[in-house]
């Protein structure tokens, strides 16, 4: 059984997978163009991170960064530092927990959820996850600023009670 809750990027097996995904950030892109967080970035209260696990082994993990979008309170997040170990990528892992914090970001009333990743062929599997979970291509948001390096995606949230 797959379990994805909130979870501590503090955590000794989570920093170790934020390590390698950092790693593998700077292996595929310009230092300039590497926007992924380390786990005191992480750790921020603006932030809410999630970790999938499996009788206790970590699988993925992914976080959720709200900022506000204009003087009426109003809300935005953003998807960051999401990540799958090697040994559980192609069992639809990644899909689980992207489906979990884009409906915990509904539930906040949050009215758009976006995210950055790479333009390179690294990403590509990465790309075809978001498309395939609704987001579609966007202009850069919040302070990111137009990078060939990047590609933006966002996905128009409609809010829902949660449970």
């Amino acid at each position: 059984m797959i379990d994805i809750g909130l979870d501590s990027p503090a955590q000794e097996d989570v920093r170790l997978l934020l390590e390698e995904h950092l790693a593998d950030m700077y292996a595929a892109s310009p230092a300039e163009s590497v926007h992924a967080l380390d786990h005191a970035g992480l750790s921020r209260p603006e932030i809410t991170f999630w970790t999938a696990r499996e009788n206790g082994s970590l699988l993925a993990c992914g976080a959720l960064k709200e900022f506000p979008i204009g003087a009426d309170g109003a809300k935005e997040g953003e998807l960051k530092s999401m990540r799958t170990t090697h040994a559980a990528r192609g069992r639809g892992i990644a899909g689980l927990l992207l489906a979990a914090i884009v409906c915990e970001a509904r539930g906040r009333g949050l009215s758009r959820l976006c995210l950055e990743t790479g333009s390179e062929d690294y990403f590509a599997a990465a790309r075809r996850l978001y498309v395939r979970h609704g987001f579609t291509e966007c202009p850069p948001f919040a302070d990111y600023v137009p990078d060939p390096n990047s590609v933006f995606m966002s996905l128009e949230l409609i809010p829902v009670d949660l449970p």
